[in-house]
């Protein structure tokens, strides 16, 4: 379809939503299993959606509660609808599996915002789909890097995990962050 993206059949973000399927490679060629793309839709935007917005505050009040005062990134839903931003949601038929977006940082560095998967979907997947997702557009924009900012507590571990899984790696304080304990900051270099 014309305008649209080559790798899940979605338009470009200043085009129409259009749902398509997530099948996104990173640079080491990892995939998530074929059963949860067989059922999974991952469509640009989705941000009006009640049901996504309420996944957002899920994701804020947790990464609020388990982060020291000060410490805690993640972007509100106003934030998100900044031009700088693309936003995904991912979904089974009605069912709202993840959310996930990326900044804009500069002409080649990109960053990943307010990745959350449903309770009830994690551990299927769906993160790994996601990130692939995100990985895949900001090659597509042109990245060399895609960096990240998570929690250093505990129940970041597994976030922590699946970035580790995909090819992240720890790195400096990147943009405007500066050295924090409470934060684990992490790049993947992409290929050109």
């Amino acid at each position: 379809m014309p305008g649209a993206d080559a790798v899940s059949g979605q338009q470009h973000p200043s085009a129409p939503p259009v749902a398509g399927r997530a099948m996104a490679r990173t640079a080491i060629g990892s995939q998530p299993p074929r059963e949860v793309l067989s059922v999974m839709e991952i469509r640009h935007g989705g941000l009006e959606d009640p049901r996504v917005q309420d996944l957002l505050q899920t994701h804020l009040r947790q990464a609020r509660s388990e982060t020291a005062p000060g410490s805690a990134h993640a972007l509100d839903l106003q934030d998100l609808h900044a031009p700088d931003i693309d936003f995904w949601s991912a979904w089974c038929e009605d069912e709202l599996l993840a959310v996930g977006a990326m900044k804009r940082l500069s002409g080649h560095h990109f960053e990943i915002k307010s990745m959350h998967t449903a309770i009830a979907s994690r551990r299927t997947g769906i993160g790994s789909a996601m990130l692939l997702h995100i990985i895949e557009a900001a090659r597509r924009r042109g990245a060399r890097q895609l960096s990240l900012e998570t929690g250093s507590w505990s129940y970041f571990e597994p976030a922590r995990a699946l970035y580790r899984k995909h090819g992240f790696v720890e790195c400096e304080p990147f943009a405007e962050y500066v050295p924090d304990r409470n934060s684990v900051f992490m790049t993947l270099v992409l290929a050109p």
